[in-house]
């Protein structure tokens, strides 16, 4: 299933992510499935990625210095209940985001399942930019989210709960 995932940037400083949790939570907004990460992974990442295409966007001096400041933030991404709700929410509120689709599935929490999953992907010549999970217990559902290159595509495969 498509489902639009929000990105933010919070400062990475204690009672950030529960102020941010709390606001949802008290617009009546659940968290689905959720991310973190410090920010500086994120822009080092970033940055070998341009390496590796021999894209210099900016001098060594400014990755270095980006690199530095960016470890005071940390890097969010959510699936929330009511997308648009949240997107109005912070909007109001004037939290810096992105939001885009990316495609969330319910999968049987049992060792192998996850494997089907990422094996289908890779036969049908699909990338994974990026992927995290949520699991409420051994016995139940995880609800796995994942950022392919071709977003429909990638659902196209996985209607119906095959794979």
């Amino acid at each position: 299933m498509i489902r639009r995932e929000i990105s933010l940037f919070l400062k990475n400083v204690p009672g950030e992510l529960g102020k941010l949790t709390a606001f949802l939570g008290d617009a009546g907004i659940n968290i689905d499935a959720i991310t973190i990460q410090d920010a500086s992974s994120y822009v080092q990442n970033l940055f070998e990625a341009r390496g590796k295409s021999l894209k210099r966007l900016a001098s060594s001096a400014s990755y270095s210095s980006m690199r530095r400041d960016s470890a005071d933030f940390s890097l969010i991404r959510l699936l929330t209940d009511k997308p648009e709700d949240a997107i109005a929410l912070l909007e109001e509120n004037d939290y810096l985001f992105d939001s885009k689709d990316v495609v969330a599935i319910d999968i049987t929490n049992k060792p192998g399942e996850f494997a089907k999953m990422t094996k289908k992907l890779g036969q049908e010549k699909i990338n994974i930019n990026y992927v995290y999970g949520s699991v409420s217990d051994s016995d139940g559902k995880c609800l796995f989210v994942f950022c392919p290159e071709d977003v429909a595509f990638a659902e196209s495969i996985f209607e119906g709960g095959k794979y």
